[in-house]
C-alpha cells in the first residue's frame, strides 16, 4: 500500500464530501425534523445514521459504477438528475416554515406530549436521514466520479486510492455522529431566529450546488452532441 497516495485521495474524497454532507449544516435540519426528544434518543439516532452514512458511502464508492453501467446510465445523466434533485430539495428548505413552528405543530399532532413515537424515527434511519439529508444525490455523485477517478489505475494505486477514500468517509461519517448526537446542545447557543436564517442561508448554497452540478452534467452532455 501506498502511504502518499491514500493521503492524497482522503484529501481529495473530504473536502470535495465535506461541503456536501455539511455535518453542522445537517444537524441543524435534523434537529428540526426530529424535534423535542430526549438527548438519548437523538446518540441513538446519530449513531445509527452514522453507520448507515458510512455503508451507503462505501457500497456507492464500489457498486455505483456498476449499477450505472448495468442500467446504462451515465455519470452526466446522473449529475443532471442529483442536481435537480438537490435545488429542488433546497428550494423546499429555503421557503418552509420555521423548524420550531414545525416541531408545535408536531407535537399537537401527537398529543402535545412533546415526543414522537421512537419507532416512526426508527423507519426514518435511512430515508430521509441519512439519504438525502446527510448523504444527498450530490454526495452520490461526487462519489461516482471519485471511484471512477481512482479505477483507472494499476492495482495497488488503485487500492490505495479506494482507501483513502473509504477514510475520508469514516471521518465524515463520525463528524455526524458527533454533530447528531450533540445537535441539542448545539441548539443551545443559538436562539430560533439564528437558527432559521442560518437554515435559510445553507438551503440557499444547497441550491446553488444543485445548479452547479446540473450544469456541469448539461454541459457533459452538450460536449457529446457537439462533437457527433
Amino acid at each position: 500500500m501506498q502511504p502518499k497516495l491514500i493521503w492524497i485521495s482522503f484529501l481529495l474524497a473530504f473536502t470535495a464530501l465535506l461541503p456536501l454532507i455539511n455535518p453542522v449544516g445537517s444537524a441543524l435540519i435534523f434537529l428540526g425534523l426530529v424535534g423535542d426528544e430526549p438527548v438519548a434518543v437523538y446518540r441513538h439516532l446519530a449513531r445509527k445514521i452514522a453507520v448507515a452514512t458510512i455503508v451507503f458511502l462505501v457500497v456507492i464508492e464500489f457498486l455505483g459504477s456498476l449499477l450505472l453501467s448495468f442500467f446504462g446510465i451515465s455519470l452526466p445523466v446522473v449529475q443532471v438528475t442529483g442536481g435537480i434533485v438537490i435545488a429542488a430539495t433546497a428550494w423546499s428548505l429555503l421557503f418552509e416554515n420555521d423548524a420550531s413552528a414545525s416541531t408545535r405543530k408536531k407535537n399537537a399532532e401527537i398529543g402535545g406530549n412533546g415526543s414522537s413515537d421512537d419507532g416512526d424515527l426508527e423507519g426514518k434511519i435511512f430515508y430521509p436521514f441519512t439519504f438525502p439529508i446527510t448523504a444527498g444525490p450530490g454526495t452520490l455523485v461526487v462519489m461516482l466520479t471519485l471511484s471512477a477517478r481512482v479505477s483507472n489505475r494499476d492495482l495497488l494505486e488503485t487500492a490505495a486510492g479506494h482507501a483513502g477514500i473509504v477514510l475520508a468517509a469514516m471521518v465524515l461519517s463520525a463528524s455526524v455522529y458527533f454533530c447528531y448526537g450533540y445537535a441539542p446542545k448545539l441548539i443551545k447557543a443559538v436562539s430560533p431566529s439564528t437558527v432559521h436564517g442560518i437554515l435559510r442561508v445553507i438551503a440557499f448554497i444547497l441550491m446553488c450546488i444543485g445548479v452547479q452540478i446540473a450544469w456541469n452534467g448539461i454541459a457533459m452532455l452538450a460536449g457529446t452532441l457537439v462533437h457527433r
